[in-house]
């Protein structure tokens, strides 16, 4: 069975699907990709490439459990000069194909990945591309500028609901005290009308008795004429 006969039933996942190196003259960088297989069974894998000066692959082979993973890290080696336009023509090929339980990445056979052995071998490439240094460092600084403004307006917006809740607070707490004032004016006029109607009554009556009292001496009082 070809590759292309068991793109619908894969062995692997690859991911990413890319090899993508931050790419800086005289310094090495590297790429991990995460082999996923997706059988019950145990599957070997081989990495190649088309420029293997360039790349050193670890692991470059081995066998992956049932519904396990592997992670292949892939380190290109410092380079002198830029590629032209940046763009990379290096390809890598992974080949994955099933494999008996007893086999390990050592024990495996010469003709693991050989075709004319019979045996059914997936084969999937995978291109390289180069990132500018320049390029990703505008794009991550352009990413934390939105974020940071994201941020400064959630945080906008926290502090405006929290001026508006105290406002609304404050509203509430002077309407209960404008409240608690008008009873307590209320209750004071009360008791200042109850206080103070009693004893002007009292003074008016002994004002009257007073009058009556001087009106009667004054009348019952003999004529010096």
């Amino acid at each position: 069975m070809s590759a292309s006969s068991a793109s619908g039933n894969q062995l692997v996942s690859v991911q990413p699907d890319e090899l993508r190196f931050q790419f800086e003259l005289e310094k090495q960088t590297f790429c991990d990709l995460k082999v996923l297989n997706n059988t019950e069974n145990h599957v070997a894998f081989k990495v190649k490439t088309t420029s293997p000066k360039k790349y050193f692959v670890r692991p470059n082979t081995g066998v992956i459990q049932p519904w396990d993973s592997c992670i292949i890290r892939v380190t290109l080696q410092a380079q002198r000069e830029y590629p032209p336009d940046m763009q990379c023509k290096d390809k890598f090929l992974l080949q994955s194909t099933t494999v008996s339980q007893n086999f390990d990445a050592d024990e495996l056979p010469p003709d693991t990945f050989t075709k004319d052995s019979g045996k059914s071998i997936e084969e999937r490439k995978l291109r390289v591309v180069y990132l500018s240094p320049s390029s990703d460092q505008g794009s991550t600084e352009d990413e934390a500028f939105k974020n940071s403004s994201q941020n400064f307006d959630a945080n906008s917006n926290q502090a405006l609901q929290h001026l508006k809740e105290e406002r609304d607070a404050a509203a509430k707490q002077t309407n209960q005290l404008q409240q608690e004032l008008d009873t307590l004016k209320k209750r004071r006029n009360k008791k200042s009308d109850a206080g103070f109607s009693f004893p002007f009554a009292i003074f008016v009556g002994l004002i009257g008795i007073m009058v009556g009292l001087l009106l009667k001496h004054t009348l019952s009082s003999p004529s010096t004429e």
